[in-house]
């Protein structure tokens, strides 16, 4: 993990007015709860009395309840009342207080803190999520591999022709020009497939090489863009489940005929193609060992890499910072 960062971390419309969510999230159990009028909190799931799981509680006058003694916790982890003390106690109640993570939602998409300080600045994202003349559908799958490698899948060029090989990968195109990386922010990667049929031919280097009209976007720390055309991209966020487990948040975006109800038919369609596309990835991707990626675990990359080795670069600097 990267400290200190906005993750996207769920899809706001699995936290619903009034209900409690439990999801494991940066290798803790955590629950997500509205409150009646909207309002969203991300805490530890563990009762700090006597353990249990707030994941079965409810949520009442803006609390989370325990469901085992009442003990009752505001959005921001703050214990506000324990029944069995009465509502008269005044006593300091600090001594309950429990873990939360800062969340905001945006585009329909709750974002998390994860690091030891307060937030700093807001969760940096695509603006197709905010974009109201697209329309969307949105799938999930959970893999057996760290957040990491499957973030690295999204950025591997030369795969396409062997795993997608009857789908986006169709042509036998295994030979890679470049493939060029550009940084368009200190935050967003960009690259894109130039691969073609080998004919003999020498590959372009990355500097001769081009950045296509369908190319590829990543945000530190886990948000993918695949820009299609103009109108269709699609869009994944990589939530970091625990060490060995990550879900694959996917979305299809679409803006074909500016009709919403079509369009809404158009991504409903599209996301059952991502997901068949996704499964001939997974397949692969979860024998690989070691389950999390790194700069240095051994393994023997190519040419073809640049963009794996740029994401690993990055993050390895992040989360150095920490380290400082």
């Amino acid at each position: 993990m990267i400290s200190n960062q906005w993750y996207a971390v769920m899809s706001s419309h699995d936290v619903k007015k009034g209900k409690v969510t439990g999801a494991r999230r940066f290798g803790e159990n955590l629950v997500f709860f509205r409150t009646e009028a909207g309002g969203l909190g991300c805490v530890s799931s563990r009762c700090a009395h006597r353990g249990a799981s707030l994941a079965k509680g409810c949520v009442k006058n803006g609390n989370i309840r325990c469901p085992f003694h009442g003990i009752e916790y505001d959005v921001t982890g703050k214990c506000v009342h324990v029944p069995s003390d009465g509502r008269a106690s005044t006593a300091d109640l600090s001594r309950f207080n429990l873990r939360h993570y800062a969340v905001r939602e945006i585009g329909d998409i709750i974002f998390a803190w994860y690091g030891d300080a307060e937030p700093v600045g807001e969760p940096d994202y695509f603006d197709i999520i905010t974009d109201p003349s697209y329309t969307y559908d949105h799938t999930e799958d959970t893999w057996g591999v760290d957040y990491s490698r499957v973030i690295e899948n999204q950025l591997d060029v030369s795969h396409l022709p062997f795993i997608h090989r009857t789908t986006i990968g169709r042509g036998n195109k295994t030979l890679c020009n470049g493939p060029k990386v550009v940084w368009l922010d200190d935050n967003t990667l960009q690259t894109s497939a130039n691969n073609a049929v080998d004919t003999g031919q020498t590959p372009l280097a990355g500097k001769d090489s081009i950045i296509k009209d369908t190319n590829l976007n990543f945000k530190f720390p886990n948000m993918w863009l695949n820009h299609v055309s103009d109108r269709i991209q699609i869009l994944a966020f990589f939530i970091p489940v625990d060490d060995e487990h990550s879900i694959i948040a996917l979305r299809f975006y679409n803006k074909i005929t500016g009709k919403k109800s079509i369009d809404k038919c158009i991504a409903w369609l599209g996301s059952r193609a991502n997901r068949v596309v996704e499964k001939q990835d997974k397949r692969i991707v979860e024998t690989q060992l070691p389950k999390k990626s790194g700069l240095m675990i051994g393994e023997k990359l190519v040419k073809a890499d640049k963009p794996i080795i740029e994401y690993r670069s990055k993050r390895d600097k992040l989360q150095k910072l920490k380290e400082e």
